[in-house]
């Protein structure tokens, strides 16, 4: 294995023609530059130079070793320059894994905040829900992914991951404009147990039902999607009602829909998750510190 000060300082006695011309362009004594050398065709197992009266010259493997030696400085400046780049965060790719209502607000939030500072860390964008999502970190398909946890349902997180907790995601149901109970500020979800739902993702789904099963009835679930603007226009349609995140809030797009919190409240936790070295990564850290700052403005509202 070649020393890099070595291949430095054998490239500058090449481009000098001298022990002591390199010693003065470098500011290395004389004898030092010897030592260098000589460790040098110890490496390598045989001599670079030959000395023909006061001059030197290059012996075969010198010669070999020269044509390389200008190419590996110069991967290794190059090297160096990505490397000062990456941990001053003038560069870096983080890949970002992220549900629906998150992807369409606390991920664009920080994303603008990182773009303002940090120009040059590229962010590249997935949607997956969870378990799915969490997977794809631990298959290093991705470096963060944002997923979500209900507190009444057992869910199994892969032991290689660390949670960062942003938000909790207080839970609000959809209903179109005229019914009866958008002239409440809250509404009781066993009040609605007649009522035709709209289901959402299957972990959105399972909680629901298991919501609905604690307080003693089947809902009647008429169509199931998960796309957030597909259950806006049913709800707004009169089609039914939907138990829905209050991150969907940020983004209704229908004015004939309006969301009511439930009483009592329900919540559900969001949180960020990583593989532990990840941490130590500057922009992966960057990400998650903007992430953090987006969810503590939202949770201060």
């Amino acid at each position: 294995m070649f020393d890099s000060r070595h291949i430095r300082t054998f490239h500058e006695v090449v481009r000098t023609g001298s022990y002591s011309a390199a010693a003065r362009s470098l500011g290395y004594t004389q004898p030092a530059i010897t030592q260098q050398m000589k460790a040098l065709e110890r490496t390598v197992g045989t001599p670079l130079f030959l000395r023909a009266g006061r001059r030197m010259r290059l012996t075969e493997a010198g010669e070999a070793l020269s044509r390389h030696a200008g190419v590996i400085l110069d991967s290794m400046e190059a090297a160096q320059r990505q490397m000062t780049a990456l941990t001053r965060l003038r560069a870096g790719r983080v890949r970002v894994c992220a549900f629906p209502s998150a992807g369409a607000t606390l991920v664009p939030e920080a994303l603008a905040r990182l773009a303002a500072d940090h120009p040059g860390v590229r962010v590249e964008l997935q949607e997956s829900e969870p378990p799915e999502s969490l997977e794809r970190v631990v298959r290093g398909e991705c470096d963060i992914t944002l997923a979500f946890t209900y507190p009444g349902l057992r869910e199994q997180v892969p032991g290689e991951l660390v949670e960062i907790p942003l938000l909790e995601d207080q839970l609000t149901v959809l209903l179109p404009a005229g019914h009866p109970m958008t002239r409440r500020r809250a509404v009781r979800l066993a009040e609605l147990a007649d009522e035709r739902w709209i289901a959402g993702c299957l972990r959105c789904r399972t909680n629901f039902l298991h919501e609905c099963a604690e307080l003693g009835f089947a809902p009647d679930i008429v169509f199931t999607t998960d796309d957030n603007l597909v259950v806006q226009s049913l709800v707004a349609e009169g089609l039914g009602i939907a138990m829905m995140p209050g991150l969907v809030l940020s983004f209704l797009v229908h004015r004939k829909v309006t969301g009511r919190a439930l009483d009592p409240a329900a919540r559900r936790q969001v949180s960020a998750y990583v593989l532990r070295e990840h941490l130590r990564i500057p922009a992966t850290a960057l990400v998650l510190q903007e992430l953090r700052a987006v969810a503590a403005n939202r949770t201060g509202c």
